[in-house]
């Protein structure tokens, strides 16, 4: 059965059914000038200088984190064994590609108001040893990145971030996915836009771009520019360049319909973005002071993924009865991304340690979950969600 009130619901219209017809007519469906195109696009809406589109948010963290590793910039380049500090709350693919390139996770909890980092738990977090932070904006919502920074400091950390949830966020009138030296992006169906699959990078560093190229597609040089960051000049003879690996790269490429489509997407996104803001208004404004919900705080300008919902303590329900009840009225219901993390048993596998309890991660774990948001009005939902009782 579907449900009233969906978690996600399709923004396409003709123009993305026109872009996919463009593609078939061109017969080049592997990545081409559609995907090119919505890469410069990206990176002109997010105001970077370059952007990377590969096949999901979760390979645009996979590269991200390689992208460090072959880094030759020492104040950039990660090696295996560094500790990184990642949220307690975020989607598996955030601490994977740690793993999986040898880094040390050290989590810290989230704050219980806005659900991103505990910011006074991440400044007793950083030692001599940290060297890299991933901040995770979730849900739509910024983290304080000037509070951040000051944690920082002039000490020798890489922030990166995984803004998957966040696409069109702003703090302090920067968009989200910036403030690191790279910043992650999804545009899966569920996200602000959609793809079908898709992810891209963002980064102003030009080593990174061309690293970030070449890991994408095999690691080899065909897709750098004559002149770049990682062999210097390339051969003029096309054979010789077609196959030489320089990296241990991935095949990760996003198909030409996927950028096509994307660029139609992004034409969009401002209004998309402005009705998920009009719905997020109202459902700050119609859920203060609920009897029985808390909800997620806004750091500066949300684009409100989905609405969080926090069980508050008195309620005098389980969070069993609320999903039932839910359910009852129509709404898909999802826990707050992960929950705890660090309560899966995968993390057995992982090099990691926990900065303290995880206290508030906990708590969302065990009395939270969120509904969706969307583009169009939403406010027969919210007054549903706001009038709930016990």
């Amino acid at each position: 059965m579907t449900a009233r009130f969906p978690l996600a619901t399709s923004s396409w219209d003709q123009a993305e059914i026109d872009a996919i017809q463009r593609v078939i007519a061109s017969d080049q469906y592997s990545m081409g000038p559609e995907v090119a195109r919505f890469e410069a696009d990206f990176a002109a809406f997010a105001g970077s200088r370059h952007a990377v589109m590969v096949n999901s948010g979760s390979s645009a963290n996979l590269v991200m984190v390689a992208a460090l590793r072959y880094s030759s910039n020492p104040e950039l380049r990660l090696e295996p064994g560094d500790e990184v500090i990642v949220p307690a709350v975020s989607w598996s693919t955030t601490f994977y590609p740690l793993h999986q390139y040898g880094l040390r996770m050290k989590f810290v909890d989230i704050d219980a108001e806005t659900l991103n980092y505990d910011l006074d738990a991440l400044a007793g977090a950083v030692t001599d040893r940290t060297r890299a932070i991933m901040a995770v904006n979730l849900l739509g919502n910024p983290q304080d990145f000037a509070r951040i920074r000051e944690i920082i400091g002039q000490r020798r950390i890489v922030l990166i971030e995984d803004n998957c949830e966040s696409l069109g966020a702003t703090f302090q009138g920067c968009q989200t996915g910036t403030f690191g030296v790279m910043g992650t992006f999804s545009s899966f169906f569920s996200h602000h836009i959609s793809t079908m699959e898709g992810g891209l990078v963002v980064t102003d560093d030009e080593e990174l771009y061309h690293i970030l190229l070449a890991l994408r597609a095999h690691g080899w040089t065909r897709n750098l520019p004559k002149t770049n960051r990682l062999t210097g000049e390339k051969s003029d003879d096309p054979f010789e360049e077609s196959f030489r690996f320089v990296l241990p790269g991935y095949n990760l490429r996003p198909l030409e319909m996927s950028g096509a489509i994307g660029v139609e997407q992004l034409k969009k996104l401002p209004a998309l973005i402005e009705g998920r803001r009009r719905n997020g208004a109202h459902f700050a404004s119609a859920m203060a002071g609920h009897p029985i919900f808390r909800i997620q705080r806004e750091v500066g300008r949300s684009s409100w993924f989905g609405f969080a919902l926090i069980l508050r303590p008195d309620s005098g329900l389980t969070r069993g009865q609320v999903l039932a009840r839910f359910g009852e009225l129509g709404f898909d219901t999802r826990p707050i991304v992960s929950g705890n993390f660090t309560k899966n048993p995968v993390l057995s596998m992982m090099d990691h340690e926990l900065h303290g309890r995880m206290v508030n991660a906990e708590e969302i774990d065990r009395n939270g979950f969120f509904i969706g948001n969307h583009h169009y009005d939403f406010a027969e939902a919210i007054d549903i969600v706001a009038a709930f009782r016990k």
